[in-house]
């Protein structure tokens, strides 16, 4: 997600999972970077 502080940048990690899953984080994580991404290019054709 975005980081506070810092116009622009963004996280796409394990960091940001609400609890760890309990098997191999990987895909998981792949999830997470591919709807940070979707929502980013969503977010820069709106401004």
């Amino acid at each position: 997600g975005r980081v506070h502080g810092i116009l622009g940048l963004r996280i796409a990690d394990a960091s940001v999972m609400p609890f760890c899953p309990r098997a191999n984080t990987n895909i998981p994580t792949i999830m997470v970077a591919e709807k940070l991404a979707d929502t980013t290019l969503r977010d820069g054709r709106r401004s």
